[in-house]
């Protein structure tokens, strides 16, 4: 489990701990990767459940590089996920709502 304060979300891949977390720096490298919209489009398309693999590859590989990851989205083409689409899915979406939201009490 990642520091909900510090907007950290703990991914395992391929049987290893991650932390992610969306900086600044990281936030900047996913509008840059989406290449269309904004991150508020991106915020929707996740509460309306209207998300693609791409959302969630991109969400997941910013969040890792703002960890201190160094590695770029084809590395994970072959990893194996913990939990699986659902569980990176969801990696995503908590990423994205820790980097604009609080955390609850």
């Amino acid at each position: 489990m990642g520091n909900p304060y510090a907007g950290e979300v703990a991914l395992v891949i391929d049987g290893r701990r991650h932390v992610a977390k969306l900086t600044l720096g990281a936030l900047a490298e996913l509008e840059a990767t989406l290449e269309t919209g904004t991150l508020i489009e991106l915020v929707e398309r996740f509460e309306g459940g209207a998300f693609s693999t791409r959302d969630v590859l991109a969400l997941i590989v910013a969040g890792l590089r703002g960890g201190g990851w160094d590695g770029q989205a084809r590395d994970l083409i072959t990893a194996e996920i913990e939990g699986g689409m659902v569980e990176a899915a969801k990696v995503a979406a908590t990423l994205l709502s820790r980097a604009f939201a609080l955390p609850e009490g």
